[in-house]
């Protein structure tokens, strides 16, 4: 059986609180996490300081946790070419991620540009990604519906992942971007999806509300999921979605499932539980 991949996201977590988390309690929370042994940390993102003022000290957050990683790969947000340019001077940087709407709306609201012009930004991107040895993960966001009444059903989804799985890009996170997603569209989509694209990794990025994270987690889960993002307690969600915060997929919850169903995840459980402990001093309300 496929081992399940756990993407811890404290980048999510931390980017749409009003004030600021200092750099030095970034990096000590980061460390922390590291050293837990997730398969992959979202540590941040090169993104407009204006936009995301959160953000603003990843180059000196990188430049701390770079040499910590240990087996943890690290995955870096970036909006366009110029951001990706940015993460790409680091070679402590395994992943850049871009957030890729099917929904027009959400695509100018989350990077001030349409769908044909984030196509392109994506191709730019994916490019850079490829002549300096990164590999791109394309968050496609609005996944499973969307409060703007753009065109949506599983065929846009699967047209766009044959379009972009196309020009070479492999792995994909679907996202619940504010939180809409229904246990049947789920399982529908990841038993769609992963049949057909056997060479693609094709993960999910849930947002949710404390009483149906397990139902998301458990669709995906039996629809042949095996990539999971989370974020400790729940903590976060999009700031550029709508004006109330929709969680994200709480790490300790979602793990506790697996451990139910049987799968085996090799983690430092004693830094985990530190790792709780402090998220309660770094996310203060």
């Amino acid at each position: 059986m496929e081992q399940i991949k756990i993407i811890e996201c404290p980048r999510d977590a931390m980017q749409g609180l009003p004030g600021f988390i200092p750099t030095a309690d970034k990096i000590r929370y980061l460390k922390l996490l590291l050293e837990v042994g997730f398969d992959t940390l979202d540590f941040g993102s090169f993104v407009s300081a204006k936009a995301i003022p959160q953000m603003r000290d990843t180059h000196e957050v990188i430049a701390e946790i770079g040499s910590f990683k240990g087996g943890t790969r690290l995955l870096a947000i970036v909006a366009n070419e110029r951001g990706a340019l940015e993460a790409v001077r680091y070679p402590e940087i395994d992943f850049l991620g871009f957030p890729f709407s099917i929904s027009e709306t959400f695509q100018i609201r989350n990077t001030n540009s349409t769908i044909e012009v984030s196509m392109e930004r994506l191709r730019e991107i994916f490019k850079t990604c490829q002549d300096h040895g990164k590999e791109l993960v394309v968050y496609l966001s609005m996944a499973f519906g969307n409060p703007y009444g753009d065109p949506w059903n599983a065929d846009v989804v699967s047209a766009y992942i044959e379009k972009l799985s196309a020009l070479g890009m492999r792995i994909f996170a679907l996202s619940d971007t504010i939180g809409v997603a229904h246990p049947d569209s789920i399982r529908y989509l990841f038993e769609s999806l992963i049949p057909r694209w056997k060479g693609l990794e094709i993960g999910a990025h849930f947002h949710t509300t404390p009483d149906s994270w397990e139902e998301k987690i458990r669709a995906a889960w039996e629809g042949g999921c095996r990539r999971f993002d989370g974020a400790i307690r729940g903590f976060g969600g999009c700031p550029m979605a709508k004006d109330v915060l929709t969680g994200n997929m709480p790490t300790e919850k979602m793990l506790q499932f697996f451990q139910d169903q049987g799968e085996i995840l090799s983690l430092d459980w004693d830094k985990f539980d530190k790792a709780i402990e402090l998220s309660g001093t770094i996310f203060k309300s």
